[in-house]
């Protein structure tokens, strides 16, 4: 499960004329903010690509002045080849599942400017330019193939893909979901082999769900779904040589090998990393692969008293293929540097912060250039840290969420940054950090919000009942009068690693926050232990009893403000999505005498139903633990409902099942609890699509007037 991100539908309205902030203001796309698409470095380092109405466009870095265009037309994405005598371009789409799609690509070569649609103009899915840039892999009907871009001619490499059945070189649903990406193949540098997964999903247990749309009958949507404690695809690791055509299993059987959730090229001719783990996930090995021979040999293995996060992996290969790897041994998630072997070098970022994402590392100045925490949990800067000295320099505004692309030599940067009292502004630095550009801001969005009576949050720490001191954020009304008691509505997500205390803009639900701050409440977000960003130690507290201490966190914060002077202290709801329904449903139930309302939309409420790699990194198997998924289950502490709860879901939901709502409907109702319920047909997690979005929160709004 991963954190979800609301997004704004598209309306047309015409009432923007109240000083206010309103839901036909924030669904009419009044208040939608502007950006870059598709910023991506050129190889010479002096260039960046972007993409525009009229083309994939060139800039300069030393100018910013735009050079023209690469190629012309409208297009989605675009991927180069390695020396930019090609580009891969996607010209229509359709999306499969979080992260896979189904795309139609044309190849163009730069320099002559012949186009070849690959694989004849049919769907393809994870196209993957070989390194010399001469062949295109890629995957069809659940099997590979290559593309030769001189002469067109396609090669299969696999004959026995099936849905729902064998899948190379694609991860299945758990994997895309949980391990955070689709493709598990990987060409050699030298580009005469390919490694890649096999995944046989036919023993997986398969999920169905009801279409309805407007068919006399409904059709189903048919697709295998490991639950927690359930059977997973039995995955195996092949090696395919293009000169001999032929293709070897691999054998892993000395190894973990269980999951295997990554496949990574090196810095060397006839190399791949494997990545794989037991089913626990508390240990990895990090497996060197000789694709001349097939032999293998395990660099080292990454282990954790609790779990190691498989679907956050940071690996880099040098030039003389030592290699850079992300861990949390010593507490916080920081950077280590090994030798080719898989022999320690040394530890490269050390301090009471993480390194948030890693960007590369720039062989003249030896330095890596990171994300990091380390201006407080609630902010992210972009720092450059010599590999030797660890020396680290910061390089981007130090407070608020910064983000970077940087230029192929490192000279450059466009900064992505915000807080949660600025929208995006994008600027182009040196790598010292110094402005050169702004390249594009939100003034007028900033400028439309403040017009309407926009408050900013405001950030302090509550603590918890075992003296953690938790990130809260506030949103108080503009005419706030500390002698005044109001109504409080808590939101909150909750989830392992996650963050929604930051100091950074949220365009999506934040907007409608201040709606309800106008019409009276104070609303307030509180990250508590399971929560990302403030060290391993206040993230893994939640392991094997996913849920427990997360709502009594949660139940704390509220006594917490129940005792401030100004807040009504029986008057607090609560409201979230997906992990964070959950937590609004046993905030209703196990936090019964707390809450006077909650809103739960999407969620789990019972970890049995729940897929098996998230649910088992944290909690492992109900046969191992049943006294974790029992006793963290709103279900069965149904009879503890009071207050007014809103349940909510939709029907296509292929991620967190409608099943989670019906059984946490049918145990209410035989408790005789009285409760709303809101199904939206047809609807995935995400629940949008027409009208659906402003229904659903002029509903939630009505529902927190009438209850709160």
């Amino acid at each position: 499960m991963k954190k979800f991100f609301l997004s704004i539908s598209i309306l047309v309205s015409a009432h923007y004329f109240t000083q206010e902030i309103t839901l036909d203001k924030i669904y009419s796309g009044y208040y939608r903010g502007k950006g870059i698409s598709g910023i991506a470095s050129l190889k010479n380092g002096e260039n960046y690509a972007v993409i525009e109405k009229d083309g994939i466009a060139k800039y300069s870095y030393k100018t910013t002045i735009k050079e023209g265009n690469i190629v012309n037309g409208n297009f989605q994405s675009y991927i180069f080849n390695d020396d930019e005598s090609k580009i891969l371009l996607l010209k229509e789409s359709t999306p499969i599942y979080r992260h896979s799609f189904l795309g139609k690509f044309d190849v163009k070569d730069l320099k002559s400017g012949k186009i070849l649609s690959l694989n004849n103009g049919n769907f393809v899915l994870e196209p993957t330019f070989s390194p010399d840039g001469t062949k295109i892999a890629f995957i069809a009907e659940n099997n590979m193939f290559y593309q030769d871009l001189a002469s067109g001619k396609i090669t299969q490499i696999t004959t026995d893909g099936k849905k729902n059945s064998i899948l190379n070189g694609l991860a299945d649903w758990v994997y895309e979901e949980e391990f955070g990406h689709a493709k598990l193949y990987d060409w050699t540098k030298n580009s005469d082999a390919i490694v890649f997964v096999k995944s046989n999903e036919s023993e997986v247990p398969e999920m169905y769900i009801p279409i309805y749309g407007k068919q006399l009958y409904p059709s189903e949507m048919r697709f295998k779904y490991p639950k927690a404690g359930e059977k997973n695809s039995v995955v195996s690791a092949h090696l395919y040589r293009l000169d001999a055509n032929k293709t070897m299993a691999l054998n892993l059987s000395g190894f973990k090998n269980y999951y295997i959730p990554d496949v990574h090229k090196t810095a060397k001719a006839d190399e791949i990393i494997l990545i794989t783990s037991e089913r626990i996930q508390n240990s990895s090995d990090i497996l060197k692969v000789n694709t001349k021979t097939g032999n293998i040999t395990k660099l080292f293995t990454e282990s954790d008293d609790q779990w190691i996060d498989t679907d956050n992996v940071t690996l880099e290969f040098l030039d003389d293929n030592s290699f850079i790897w992300g861990a949390e041994r010593d507490g916080n998630r920081h950077l280590y540097w090994y030798d080719q072997n898989g022999k320690l070098k040394k530890q490269i970022t050390k301090g009471n912060w993480e390194v948030t994402d890693y960007y590369g590392f720039n062989p003249k100045t030896k330095e890596v250039f990171v994300q990091t925490t380390e201006k407080g949990s609630i902010n992210k800067v972009v720092s450059k840290i010599n590999i030797d000295s660890g020396k680290s320099i910061i390089i981007s505004n130090s407070e608020g969420n910064n983000s970077a692309n940087f230029s192929g030599n490192f000279n450059y940067f466009i900064e992505t940054s915000s807080s949660a009292a600025k929208p995006y502004t994008f600027t182009l630095k040196d790598n010292s950090g110094k402005t050169l550009k702004e390249l594009q801001n939100n003034n007028d969005l900033l400028a439309k919000l403040k017009a309407d009576n926009f408050v900013e949050k405001e950030f302090f720490t509550i603590p918890n009942e075992v003296g953690d001191q938790m990130n809260a954020w506030i949103i108080k009304p503009k005419n706030f009068d500390k002698n005044k008691k109001y109504p409080v509505f808590m939101y909150q997500y909750s989830g392992p690693g996650s963050q929604q205390v930051s100091n950074s803009w949220d365009g999506g639900n934040a907007i409608w926050f201040e709606s309800l701050v106008q019409k009276g409440y104070l609303v307030v977000c509180v990250d508590g232990r399971g929560t990302g960003y403030k060290g391993t130690k206040f993230k893994k507290a939640t392991y094997m009893n996913l849920g427990k201490y997360e709502i009594e966190d949660q139940i704390a914060a509220a006594k917490w403000l129940g005792k401030q002077s100004f807040v009504d202290a029986s008057r607090i709801g609560i409201f979230g999505w997906s992990f964070g329904g959950y937590m609004s449903s046993l905030a209703l139930t196990k936090g019964a005498d707390v809450f006077k309302a909650g809103i739960a939309v999407a969620p789990v409420t019972n970890w049995r139903y729940y897929d098996s790699v998230y649910t088992e990194r944290f909690m492992r198997t109900p046969q191992e633990n049943p006294k974790g998924y029992d006793e963290n289950s709103p279900t069965e502490f149904a009879k503890l409902m009071k207050g007014k709860f809103l349940l909510i879901h939709g029907t296509a939901d292929d991620n967190v099942h409608f099943q989670n709502s019906m059984e946490f409907s049918e145990a209410l109702i035989q408790n005789k609890k009285q409760f709303e319920f809101m199904a939206y047909p047809d609807k995935n997690h995400g629940i949008y699509g027409g009208q659906t979005r402003p229904q659903l929160y002029e509903k939630m709004t009505n529902f927190i007037l009438d209850n709160l």
